[in-house]
């Protein structure tokens, strides 16, 4: 017999699989009559759908109201559900924020709400040594990794997933905040490059020289659709300079790079939050 419990856990392997946005709650306290146990967990996902069993009405309104907050701010909560008549603040004399419960019952729920965010990213445009590399380190670093690669190439990157046949990248659903890597060493840069340049990753790479990456572009503002704008972004060479010569290396410097550029903008994401509150 399936246990409440098992289902949720199921539900956020599948939703971290899928690489999706939830929250994560769990009841850490009650108090007086609940129908809450502490222990329990549900999943309210980006829609604001919840998953899962926390009380019923009497929590459900805030549980919503809070779990888009911590979703949208990427930090965790502790929030306390009390009956109205007993909130005269935002927050309780312990500095838990406070929730007002409509419910008759009287009881007290307190819980803690965790965001689920997936991990960032790294598309590879094709199969050259330094993809490989690129496909053995970054999980190593937290990244997530898919491939497009011609079909001839897709056996030397079994661990790897998803992944999809040539350089159309609409089955990948590239996102602002994915991160994209064209390595295809000769075997249809213009294509790969092309599709790289076309989606909305937030960055968009080139393994190769300086000169056959202008090259590149060159023909493609000739002979493509691609907004100049857009061709502009590409960093060619890929990765920051650490004088590599080896594909590891390489990849090393190209994974330095999206780090610092991911760390950065977190953090400019971060002192301008700061600032906000401050005033």
């Amino acid at each position: 017999m399936t246990r409440p419990i098992d289902e949720t856990f199921a539900l956020i392997a599948a939703l971290m699989q899928r690489g999706e946005n939830f929250c994560v709650a769990t009841v850490v306290r009650t108090e007086d009559a609940t129908s809450a146990k502490a222990g329990a967990k549900a999943i309210v996902l980006a829609d604001g759908s919840i998953r899962g069993f926390l009380g019923g009405g009497c929590v459900q309104g805030a549980l919503k109201r809070s779990a888009a907050a911590v979703l949208r701010d990427g930090k965790p909560r502790l929030i306390r559900v009390k009956p109205k008549d007993a909130v005269t603040g935002s927050v309780d004399a312990d500095g838990t924020e406070l929730h007002r419960s409509f419910c008759p019952s009287g009881g007290t729920v307190d819980l803690f709400l965790e965001p689920m965010r997936p991990a960032p990213r790294i598309i590879l445009c094709g199969a050259s040594p330094v993809a490989l590399a690129l496909a053995d380190l970054a999980p190593r670093l937290g990244y997530r990794v898919a491939l497009a690669a011609l079909p001839e190439d897709h056996a030397q990157f079994a661990a790897v997933e998803p992944r999809v046949r040539g350089f159309d990248l609409a089955p990948l659903a590239v996102a602002p905040e994915d991160w994209l890597v064209v390595a295809t060493q000769g075997k249809r840069d213009r294509d790969a490059l092309a599709a790289a340049l076309a989606s909305d990753a937030v960055y968009v790479a080139f393994v190769g020289s300086r000169r056959k990456a202008e090259t590149l572009l060159a023909e493609l503002g000739a002979k493509s659709s691609i907004p100049p704008d857009r061709l502009a972004r590409l960093k060619a060479p890929a990765g920051l300079d650490i004088h590599g010569i080896e594909p590891a290396e390489i990849a090393l410097s190209i994974l330095a790079e999206i780090t610092t550029r991911r760390r950065s903008a977190l953090r400019s994401a971060a002192d301008a939050e700061s600032a906000t509150a401050e005033n």
